[in-house]
């Protein structure tokens, strides 16, 4: 499975005043990396159209205010109400090794001892403080938190391996 090149960042939600601007959920580690990109991109055919950022600042928690380049009026903000946005990987400045949560679904996941196979990711969810891997499993559904007792290792070729305690599968 490859590095997505284009992961989405946020999508616009609302408009923000009336010369243009828009409300953007943001689906980064915080606002403030959205606000720091150099550009979103739009889905345009079978790739990606640039959309600079002109101004953009954290506006709470999950939102951050943008005004994009080309959209002046009200109107072109809220007919781009609902628009999913992506960021170039590159401009993330993600270390190396470290995969998005995008990049994880999907991922195959392993036993540690015996190497057979789990299940597969299909969700990361965040209820406090630590991330929990959702497992599709044959029988349903396993939740496993990302701690280094459980998650031995996570590659984006190879999958995750895990050492489960009983009863977690």
């Amino acid at each position: 499975m490859p590095y997505i090149d284009y992961p989405e960042c946020g999508k616009i939600v609302n408009t923000h005043g009336c010369h243009g601007g828009v409300k953007v959920e943001t689906w980064c580690d915080t606002p403030a990396v959205f606000a720091a990109l150099p550009a979103v991109y739009v889905k345009a055919g079978e790739g990606f159209r640039p959309l600079k950022l002109k101004k953009a600042s954290p506006a709470s928690r999950n939102f951050a205010y943008a005004e994009l380049e080309g959209v002046d009026t009200m109107e072109a903000a809220d007919a781009l109400r609902g628009t999913v946005l992506y960021a170039r990987r590159d401009d993330l400045h993600i270390p190396d090794g470290v995969l998005l949560i995008a990049e994880l679904i999907g991922l195959p996941v392993f036993e540690e001892q015996s190497g057979k196979r789990l299940g597969t990711v299909s969700d990361v969810i965040h209820p406090g403080a630590t991330d929990i891997y959702v497992i599709k499993t044959p029988t349903g559904e396993a939740m496993v938190p990302v701690v280094p007792e459980f998650v031995k290792r996570v590659d984006i070729d190879e999958g995750i391996v895990l050492s489960p305690i009983e009863g977690m599968f």
